[in-house]
Formats: structure tokens, C-alpha cells, sequence
């Protein structure tokens, strides 16, 4: 296989970065192709403990080429950021790309997303306030500004004083603050133009030589397929397709040189912000599933928050996989439930009297449903030494083997911690 994309299969937060950088090692191009710095993906390795939020997992191995793909929007001052913080921990950045093509985060998006959400009262969707809807919104509505836009003082100008002449009066008239100022911002932008000039590229070529050649491409997801923005639980979703659809379209790869869809699932479930949450718990099963205080804690890369958390919803998960084309599980958290004595999966819903195997996409509906629970064994023993799926408890060998079966995939990872080589593989990727 030569091109294999990586997606989360739940609401986000599912390990995708661990699990990116310990297949860096084998791909030799590695794509972000989705999202903005409202994503978070967190890495332990041998160089240490990163939050990364733009710039892709693979960037830590020095023989893979990493990219920011077209179907990202890129917020400069972010990225140039997170660059620096890199670099000065000794990681190389030489080899990120930052595709021309990709939209740009400017200070307008930034304020109109926080407006917005703030008018939105207690409807709010739980956005992280970083503009990344107002974004992609004027990328739809073909008035976005491109990063090859930041290499070119004319073109910046002439497309920052259109589009900001109709940001001020939206933010004046109708929301009452301060405009922008059309000089500040031209040269602050065109300055992250100048810093960022050696990374922003035609990333076309360097994919398409890549392909020509059959070598190994990873396409990694950020969010994940139940915040997709046509599939997921509308209105509490992203801006962006963080499928594999999604995959296709924002790293320019068609979609018949993918050969294989990886979709990441925690052991149980999680989700950060508003919206439903059919298997959500509380009380102290809850407080073991969020291990504060430990490097698997379930508080949010980017936001901070705290997450909500809940038992495997096998109906979500199997949506997630029928609408990408999910081939291959990559399980992650499995330690985390070493210490829970009955473990639940999610396998219907019940609406009324009805039986549900797929979720319903009203979020009112939804809201209704109750769960339908199978209870299995825990196993009480710690797995985060194991490194052979063989060598796991049989109880938890059982419950890896029940969720593939209702999500109908082969398994292929498992993950028993935080540092790369708590892994299990259980099949090859590449």
C-alpha cells in the first residue's frame, strides 16, 4: 500500500497524532489535509511531550516530507508559532510545506466566530472561538485570502481592502465594535508572508512525485467523521469533511489511489463541546474513563476543556466506518479501562418502542434515543507492557474482537498508552 489515510471515528480527541507519529517511521510523505488550529493532536516521543495543532504528526522523523494541505485554513501566526516552538526543542522544519492553496485564518474570522457564538446564547455550538467557521465560510463564498496571496503585496492588498471593507460594516454596524485598520493589518499579513515564504510551496508537485514513485503517503485527519459537516451531528460540527472524502479533496489526491482508510476509535468515547452524546456517563465511572492527572487525561489538546466521556457507541462507530469506507481499526485507551470491573458497548439505540442500528440525523432525535447496552467482562490487570495482541488479557482480547465485529473492520493497531511504543500492531499498514 502507498496511500493510507488516517481519520478519526468519533467526535475527535481519538489519539490520531500518536498513532501519526509512530507511522511517520514508515511513510515518506505525510499530509495534514483538513481543519485549522481549532484541532489538536498531542505527541510522546523519544524527544519528549508536543501539542501540535497545524503542522502534521510526521514532522518529527527527519526523512518524511510533511505538508499542509489546500483543504486546511492556515492562521500564520499560529503556525509560525508552533514552528518556533519546534525548532527550539531541536526538531528540523526544513522539510513543511504549506500548500499555496490552502485559506488563510485572518483577524476578522477570529472576531466574528466569538460574535457569533456569543449571539448564539445558550444555542451555542461550542466552537473554539479560533475563526476557523468564518474561514471556511468565505473560502465557500469565494472571498478567502490564500497563503500564495501572502507572497504578493499587490494581490494582498487589493483582496484585503474588498473583503475588509465588508468585514468592518458587519462588525460596526450589526455587532458594534471597532474595524480593522486596512494598513495594520495588510502589513502584519504581509509579514507573515516574508517569514513563512520558505515554507509556503505548489505542494502539487511534491504529492504528485511522491505518487509517481509508489511512496508510502499518510493522510492525516484532524477532528473526526461525527463532526463531519455533511454527516456528523449537525449543528454541533466542524466547517470542514474530516473524512476520508475530506482526505481526497484536501490533500489533492483522487480517490482511487487511497488503499486503505484507517479509522481511529478509543476504547470508549469521548467528546469536547456541546451537542448529543448518546452513552455519555458521570459519577465514578466517568472519573476513571478521564484519568486526570496522567498522561492519557481526557482534557483537550486545544481547548483545554474538560471532556465528556461515555461508553463505545458501536452505532456511531459503525456509521463512521459505512461512510468512509473504514477497512481497518486502530483502537487506542485500551489501559485506560484495565481497571474497570464491567465494561459496556453501545451496540442499538431505542426510540420509543423503535429500534435504531443507525443514529438519526436530527439532533432533537437523537437527544431521545437511549441506548441499548451489552456488558462485558473487564480484566482488572494492566496491558500497558503488552505488545502482542496474543499476550492480552482474554477479556480484553474479547472486547477488541466484539468492536470490530460490530464495526466491521479488520483490527489493525492497538494502543496501551501515550509513548510510541505502547502500540500493538496487529496488522501491517503500509
Amino acid at each position: 500500500m502507498s496511500v493510507v489515510a488516517l481519520i478519526g471515528a468519533q467526535w475527535g480527541d481519538e489519539g490520531k497524532g500518536h498513532l501519526v507519529d509512530l507511522l511517520a517511521s514508515k511513510a515518506r510523505l505525510v499530509i495534514r489535509y483538513g481543519g485549522g488550529n481549532n484541532a489538536g493532536h498531542t505527541v510522546v516521543n523519544h524527544l519528549g511531550t508536543f501539542k501540535l495543532h497545524l503542522i502534521p504528526s510526521g514532522i518529527f522523523d527527519p526523512a518524511t516530507v510533511n505538508v499542509i494541505g489546500s483543504g486546511v485554513v492556515v492562521s500564520p501566526e499560529a503556525l509560525l508559532t508552533e514552528i518556533q516552538g519546534l525548532e527550539d526543542r531541536g526538531v528540523n522544519t526544513s522539510k513543511l510545506f504549506v500548500s499555496e492553496r490552502a485559506h488563510v485564518v485572518m483577524p476578522y474570522h477570529v472576531m466574528l466566530d466569538k460574535l457569533q457564538e456569543e449571539a448564539r446564547g445558550e444555542g451555542k455550538i461550542g466552537t473554539t472561538g479560533r475563526g476557523i467557521g468564518p474561514a471556511y465560510a468565505d473560502k465557500m463564498s469565494r472571498s478567502g485570502i490564500r497563503m500564495a496571496d501572502l507572497l504578493h503585496e499587490e494581490t494582498l492588498l487589493n483582496r484585503l481592502r474588498g473583503v475588509l471593507e465588508e468585514k468592518n460594516r458587519l462588525l460596526t454596524k450589526l455587532y458594534g465594535v471597532k474595524p480593522l485598520s486596512l494598513h495594520d493589518t495588510y502589513l502584519r499579513y504581509l509579514d507573515f508572508g516574508h517569514k513563512l515564504a520558505d515554507h509556503i510551496a505548489d505542494t502539487h508537485p511534491i504529492i504528485l512525485r511522491a505518487l509517481e514513485k509508489d511512496l508510502p503517503i499518510l493522510l492525516e485527519g484532524a477532528q473526526g467523521s461525527l463532526l463531519d459537516v455533511d454527516h456528523g451531528t449537525y449543528p454541533y460540527v466542524t466547517s470542514s469533511p474530516p473524512g476520508a472524502a475530506g482526505a481526497c479533496q484536501g490533500a489533492g489526491i483522487g480517490p482511487t489511489r487511497i488503499d486503505s482508510v484507517i479509522g481511529v476509535y478509543k476504547a470508549y468515547t469521548t467528546r469536547v463541546g456541546e451537542g448529543p452524546f448518546p452513552t455519555e456517563i458521570d459519577g465514578p465511572d466517568a472519573d476513571a474513563l478521564r484519568q486526570i492527572g496522567t498522561p492519557w487525561a481526557e482534557v483537550g489538546t486545544t481547548t483545554g476543556r474538560l471532556r465528556r466521556v461515555g461508553w463505545f457507541d458501536a452505532v456511531m462507530a459503525r456509521y463512521a466506518a459505512q461512510v468512509n469506507g473504514i477497512d481497518t481499526l486502530a483502537i487506542t485507551k485500551l489501559d485506560v479501562l484495565d481497571g474497570v470491573q464491567t465494561i459496556k458497548i453501545c451496540t442499538a439505540y431505542k426510540l420509543h418502542e423503535t429500534t435504531l442500528e443507525f443514529p438519526p440525523a436530527t439532533t432533537a432525535v437523537l437527544e431521545q434515543v437511549e441506548p441499548v447496552y451489552e456488558e462485558m467482562p473487564g480484566w482488572m490487570t494492566p496491558t500497558t507492557a503488552v505488545r502482542r495482541f496474543q499476550d492480552l488479557p482474554d477479556n480484553a482480547q474479547a472486547y477488541v474482537a466484539r468492536i470490530c465485529q460490530l464495526v466491521g473492520a479488520r483490527l489493525g493497531i492497538i494502543s496501551v498508552g501515550p509513548d510510541r511504543d505502547q502500540t500493538i500492531m496487529a496488522a501491517e499498514v503500509f
